[in-house]
């Protein structure tokens, strides 16, 4: 059966999407359906909440770093058995970047390949009639997309949503749903996005409260009823990026929680075995893996206890001498010379790569990039072209000697230079990879 689904989009950023997005998921869990979700663009936070809620694996699609027939594969393994399906847009419905229609990283790409229509979450917030005159441009702007309605997000009282729902109504557009300012159902933030689902001691009760927001504000069978059968899809799965070995050791606690599931189960369905390890509990690789793989998460936060985890650095030293390993973002920072955290205190890293990092003088570094590998490596072998992006705060205080990793560039393929580091069989980069590209 061709799942039913729909996509979750908003004319920008921070217009409710995700708290929508999650009252909708736990509501309709609650009332035992099989919901499926999926997150547009790259994003390792919001899936872990979309889990939480589903019970089920939530999966990125990205159409800038995915080619198109990944997306068609993974979003038709993951709607096989669901009632639903339902993505959480990225930024704006229509914002992306420069580039060949439906390769945009834009969540109106997913739209057009994946034949669903969009509900749009509009923050009405400070307007009332006037949020008519953005549906409708919205709902204008490309023939091909189809706005099946609009919730409303941030409504201050009841007079308020009937002046805005009038407005809507005058020009055909379904409100199937009102969200009040209720500073109560945020979620708390830190840098790098919301607090993670992991994190959180009440995740279950918050959950609840959405459910029973979203059944008293929205209308359910409504929304159900506007979801529209998926286009067809790319049966069998393909792996997005090759397996480092057959037997990888993963680190997997809450100081590396950043990898992406659709990269671990393409490495499962290539035969490997995903061995996990806990190196904030002071584990090391086990010895009968043949590859690890360090992911990124947040290692400032726990500089002190990976400095002192001694049975973790020299396991992962003594494994590094015969085997390779390799570090994304968090992961590579925990394989320099050391951490500076946000108090200006260092602690001591594996040493294993020469470079050092900080997080005492925060600056944002995020976008898409785009990687050509100087060597042969776990990634792939020299020249291999892959696609993913960086998203941290942390700054290199020292670079090292050590060779580069990769050459990038930014979204638009401009030049950023080399990056990251490789000695011996060990590797490492801020650069988060999602999916191998072919550059023909």
């Amino acid at each position: 059966m061709t799942a039913r689904g729909l996509i979750i989009a908003a004319p920008r950023s921070g217009a409710g999407k995700t708290t929508v997005t999650l009252a909708l998921l736990a509501a309709l869990k609650r009332r035992g359906l099989a919901v499926q979700s999926a997150k547009a663009g790259p994003d390792y936070i919001d899936p872990a909440f979309h889990a939480a809620a589903t019970g089920r694996a939530s999966v990125n699609l990205d159409s800038w770093a995915m080619p198109p027939e990944l997306i068609s594969a993974l979003a038709t393994a993951a709607t096989g058995d669901a009632d639903l399906f339902i993505v959480e847009g990225v930024m704006g419905l229509f914002d992306g970047l420069a580039g060949p229609p439906g390769r945009r990283g834009a969540t109106v790409d997913l739209a057009g390949q994946l034949s669903l229509p969009v509900l749009l979450v509009l923050d009405v917030g400070g307007q009332s009639q006037s949020a008519a005159a953005v549906v409708r441009g919205f709902a204008t702007h490309d023939a091909a997309v189809q706005i099946a309605g609009v919730i409303l997000n941030k409504v201050g009282s009841e007079r308020h949503h009937a002046l805005v729902a009038d407005a809507l109504k005058q020009i055909g557009m379904p409100v199937v749903g009102a969200m009040p300012r209720e500073a109560a159902i945020a979620l708390p933030e830190r840098h790098l996005g919301l607090v993670q689902a992991g994190e959180h001691q009440d995740l279950a009760a918050r959950f609840s409260d959405l459910a029973g927001l979203a059944e008293r504000c929205l209308d359910l069978d409504g929304i159900i009823a506007m979801a529209a059968a998926m286009g067809p899809g790319r049966p069998g799965r393909i792996a997005a990026l090759p397996p480092p070995g057959q037997r990888i050791a993963l680190a997997r606690d809450a100081a590396f929680t950043f990898v992406y599931p659709h990269v671990v189960d393409g490495w499962r369905q290539a035969g490997a075995d995903i061995v996990p390890f806990s190196p904030l509990a002071d584990e090391a690789p086990p010895h009968d893996c043949d590859a690890c793989w360090l992911p990124g998460g947040y290692p400032e936060l726990h500089a002190g206890r990976l400095a002192a985890a001694g049975r973790f650095r020299t396991g992962l030293a003594r494994f590094a001498a015969t085997r390779p390993v390799h570090g994304e973002c968090g992961g590579y920072m925990v394989l320099g010379e050391h951490i500076e955290d946000a108090d200006g205190q260092r602690h001591v890293m594996a040493g294993l790569l020469g470079h050092a990092t900080s997080f005492l003088k925060r600056k944002l570094h995020l976008g898409y990039r785009g990687a050509r590998l100087v060597s042969d490596g776990p990634l792939g072998p020299a020249g291999a072209m892959l696609r993913g992006h960086e998203f941290h705060y942390a700054s290199l205080v020292a670079s090292g000697d050590d060779a580069p990793f990769a050459d990038l560039c930014d979204g638009t393929c401009a030049a950023l230079g080399p990056s990251g580091g490789r000695r011996g069989l060990v590797s490492g980069t801020f650069f988060h990879a999602i999916a191998s590209h072919c550059s023909t």
